[in-house]
């Protein structure tokens, strides 16, 4: 699949730590006035016009430009940058599935996406709030079964405590659309980094 300027880069801090993820024209304006290096599949550093004589390879994505074709890099590391920024994270449906691993927190399946629903563990009916500690994922048909009942009501405890999240990259780039091998050794330490529910 080929995305055009629109395909999604991850950057990386100076430590090599994910960042956020960017599109390829937002890549390519920090690489031009030397904001950030772009990383071959060897994670060597290139500025712009090192990148633009790379030949591309069979499988790379390439965009025209009046000099040539020039490669998407997957990858870029920002020149100066250090820290990893704390992000606040937006209550969404998809986040909160994200949280709680889209498995149903109240019998622990994990059905397609379709097959989900957000819960409000207290009923919104019965004063329950639409927050992150009152929100959990479940399953159509526990959802149903639960219907408008407090959790003590019906026996149907979560498994897990719903809290709000501690954001780092590592969540965004989880729920990132798209990753490619080149993006493979830093999601893993960015999973472990997003481990630390709060």
């Amino acid at each position: 699949m080929t995305y055009g300027l629109s395909a999604p880069v991850l950057v990386l801090n100076r430590s090599f730590h994910p960042v956020r993820v960017t599109t390829a024209r937002q890549a390519f304006e920090m690489l031009y006035v030397g904001r950030v290096h772009a990383l071959d599949r060897g994670f060597h550093e290139h500025d712009f016009t090192q990148w633009a004589a790379l030949v591309a390879r069979e499988d790379d994505e390439v965009l025209g430009t009046p000099s040539g074709l020039v490669r998407v890099p997957r990858l870029v590391l920002l020149a100066t940058y250090n820290r990893i920024p704390q992000v606040s994270l937006r209550l969404s449906r998809r986040n909160v599935y994200l949280r709680d691993g889209h498995r149903c927190q109240y019998c622990g399946r994990m059905p397609s996406v379709d097959g989900l629903n957000l819960d409000h563990v207290v009923p919104r009916s019965r004063g329950g709030t639409h927050s992150w500690d009152n929100l959990v994922t479940s399953c159509r048909e526990c959802n149903l079964r639960k219907g408008g009942a407090l959790p003590h009501e019906c026996g149907m405890t979560p498994l897990s405590p719903p809290a709000r999240p501690r954001w780092t990259a590592a969540v965004q780039l989880q729920a990132a659309p798209r990753s490619f091998p080149e993006w493979e050794p830093f999601l893993g330490a960015a999973s472990r980094a997003a481990s630390g529910w709060g």
